[in-house]
């Protein structure tokens, strides 16, 4: 019996020290697999050993067998390229939504699914300015709450929350209770939605998952209708601004020919651009709204609004707006 449990813990042991030593640069030779298992306090002959290799391939694990000298022995494909994880590592380590703590935690998980050579590439540094500090752990709550509603068709009920002048968060409408029907969940500047249908209003309303508070389900079933059934992040081609609703509209704008950079940033290496001198003309689907306009003002001229006339006056009537406020 001893020995039988000693021949699996050979075998463990030897999948192990592969995963986490070995890739298609780095091996480990018989004598030092037979080190390894000696340090773990297992005696272990070279034929056991060429046995449990090749149990190990049988059970699918991609070991290569390197003719160097010594011969080596190594996983050399695993179920992510060196890239990818590259592109995970920087997604996570320069996410504003991520606590340090959170951040690092995911770091751990994706840097153990390479080699330690391989882990040592990944130790990449992002600096990101502004990443929250904290109660990023009950948004992520909330959105798995909100996708077992989805799942469960059930309708989800919470109260929002807006700041005060105190600088204090508190409930909107009263502490007035939301009872809405969610569709979807996205991620935008750093934060989390959810896109709900409101019986109320009779149309989405889009709410921060992070100002969302006492969320539970409703034993209320989910409504169901054609606009519910249709709806779809991908259809909605219309840029928003802060995640400001407003009326759609496709915008003729002007932009200086060394600004053009600006346009495509924004809207897309796709955007239409008709060269025009100095400038060049764009045209966007835009949802109007003052976040819009506000961004249209900041670019101090490199940008303008030159068509349709009624969104031009719209934009005059934004900026009289601003001086008569002063």
């Amino acid at each position: 019996m001893a020995a039988n449990k000693n021949s699996k813990l050979k075998l463990l042991c030897i999948q192990r020290m592969l995963e986490e030593e070995t890739d298609a640069d780095h091996g480990l030779s018989m004598a030092e697999i037979i080190q390894r298992l000696a340090e773990e306090g297992i005696a272990a002959e070279r034929k056991s050993i060429y046995r449990d290799l090749e149990i190990l391939r049988e059970f699918g694990l991609d070991i290569k067998t390197y003719q160097r000298n010594p011969v080596e022995y190594a996983i050399e494909h695993r179920d992510f390229t060196l890239s990818e994880l590259m592109l995970m590592v920087d997604a996570v380590a320069s996410s504003k939504f991520l606590t340090v703590r959170q951040a690092n935690i995911l770091l751990a998980n994706i840097k153990s699914l390479a080699s330690l050579s391989q882990q040592q590439k990944l130790d990449r540094s992002i600096h990101v300015e502004g990443r929250i500090r904290s109660k990023t752990e009950c948004v992520f709550e909330a959105v798995d709450i909100i996708h077992s509603a989805i799942r469960k068709r059930k309708k989800i009920t919470f109260q929002y929350l807006h700041y005060g002048i105190d600088g204090k968060r508190h409930p909107a409408h009263g502490g007035r209770r939301y009872v809405v029907t969610p569709v979807g969940v996205s991620y935008d500047g750093g934060y989390y939605y959810v896109t709900c249908w409101s019986d109320t209003h009779g149309r989405f309303n889009e709410y921060r998952i992070d100002r969302m508070d006492h969320l539970t389900i409703s034993a209320e079933e989910a409504t169901r209708n054609e606009s519910i059934a249709q709806f779809s992040f991908n259809k909605n081609t219309y840029e928003y601004f802060g995640r400001f609703d407003g009326p759609q509209t496709v915008a003729l704008l002007a932009v200086q020919d060394d600004k053009v950079e600006i346009i495509t940033d924004r809207f897309g290496s796709h955007t239409e651009l008709i060269p025009e001198g100095a400038y060049a003309k764009a045209k966007v689907s835009v949802r109007v709204s003052p976040q819009f306009f506000g961004w249209i003002a900041g670019l101090d001229g490199a940008v303008r609004i030159i068509g349709p006339q009624n969104l031009v006056d719209d934009y005059k009537a934004y900026l009289q707006s601003l001086i008569d406020g002063c």
